[in-house]
């Protein structure tokens, strides 16, 4: 079969996509509840943040027009109902809800058990200075534990090889979602330490 006379270039593909969603009128006006996290009031005037919950997220954008009529700061962690619709940012190849409206819930779970945690360990000296080394100004290796299709790595790699040409990343492969996640990638950290771990990716 010749696939190459059945291609369509990327941008065919994500303008197409945001055509289909923009026929859907379900998606045309969305009201959806859920927890701020990575918010951002850009200097433009407009708000970027990411909504979720226990088990999924969406990214956001709020236009200035729209984000000068609200009447409270949004924050990382707070809960919150939007109104707006969903709709494709061809560029990126990502899907994201156009917020119009923001109404405030209060303080979500997720970020109310983070804080919960955090003043454990904190009561139990886990971030006393005793504990923290320093860090060398031009390490020659930097261990990552994220994964590895991911954009972060990517990222990482791009700043700190720019940055430090002579730098090392040694990726090592772990999972970054799901409940056994946290326990995995502890056990990987620890093995990485101990310089008993296969598997990993070396870039320069």
């Amino acid at each position: 079969m010749n696939y190459e006379k059945m291609a369509v270039t990327v941008s065919d593909l994500n303008l197409y996509i945001k055509e289909k969603i923009a026929g859907d009128e379900a998606l045309n006006a969305v009201v959806v509840k859920g927890e701020i996290s990575n918010f951002k009031a850009h200097y433009t005037g407009h708000f970027y943040f990411t909504l979720k919950d226990d088990k999924s997220l969406i990214k956001c954008i709020m236009f200035k027009s729209y984000a000068e009529k609200i009447n409270f700061n949004p924050k990382d962690g707070m809960k919150i109902i939007v109104f707006g619709g969903v709709s494709v940012f061809e560029r990126d190849g990502v899907y994201q809800i156009y917020v119009k409206a923001m109404q405030e819930q209060g303080v979500g779970d997720l970020y109310a058990a983070y804080e919960k945690l955090k003043q454990k360990l904190q009561e139990e000296g886990f971030f006393d200075e005793i504990h923290k080394k320093k860090i060398p100004l031009k390490p020659k290796i930097i261990g990552v534990l994220t994964s590895k299709t991911g954009s972060v790595i990517r990222d990482i790699i791009n700043v700190s090889t720019r940055r430090n040409p002579n730098c090392y990343i040694r990726l090592v492969p772990v999972p970054v979602q799901g409940e056994r996640s946290c326990n995995r990638n502890c056990k990987r950290n620890k093995a990485y330490k101990r310089k008993k771990i296969s598997g990993c990716h070396n870039y320069s």
